[in-house]
């Protein structure tokens, strides 16, 4: 059997088939917020940020709240891009380890002290739309928490 010499358009058709295959493949890996969140737990909670992850795909930020009877839990939030968080005038020196911080947004379903940041405040009154998720579903949970 004699092969026939390949075209450098072939070639480049092989190179684009290739590379869509390559990039659909990962695609998947991203979670959807229903994955790991819940439109019906939302959540507000004011704290002192302890840690922040500015990093892709998700930044992190850590904060020690105090309950009523002085315990406390340190909570971890799900923000949107470092990109995504600029884009909206958010810099990761707004938030310093130490300072205060208002979240409000929705509860991890394991049922941890974590969840999905929808709204960040700091304590000048700044406030941010930390979320960056396209798939968070309306409800009247969400309805109450955009107020």
């Amino acid at each position: 059997m004699k092969l026939k010499p390949i075209g450098s358009k072939s070639v480049w058709l092989v190179a684009a088939i290739a590379t869509t295959l390559g990039l659909s493949a990962s695609a998947p890996a991203h979670h959807a917020f229903a994955a790991e969140f819940d439109a019906d737990k939302p959540f507000s909670v004011q704290g002192e940020v302890t840690k922040i992850k500015w990093v892709n795909p998700h930044s992190w930020l850590y904060f020690d709240v105090k309950d009523t009877a002085g315990a406390v839990t340190n909570w971890g939030v799900e923000f949107g891009t470092p990109n995504q968080l600029a884009n909206k005038g958010l810099a990761k020196a707004d938030l310093a380890v130490g300072s205060v911080v208002k979240i409000k947004g929705f509860r991890s379903k394991n049922g941890g002290p974590s969840g999905y940041s929808v709204t960040l405040t700091l304590a000048d009154g700044r406030s941010f739309q930390t979320g960056g998720a396209q798939d968070v579903p309306e409800t009247p949970a969400t309805a109450a928490l955009a107020r």
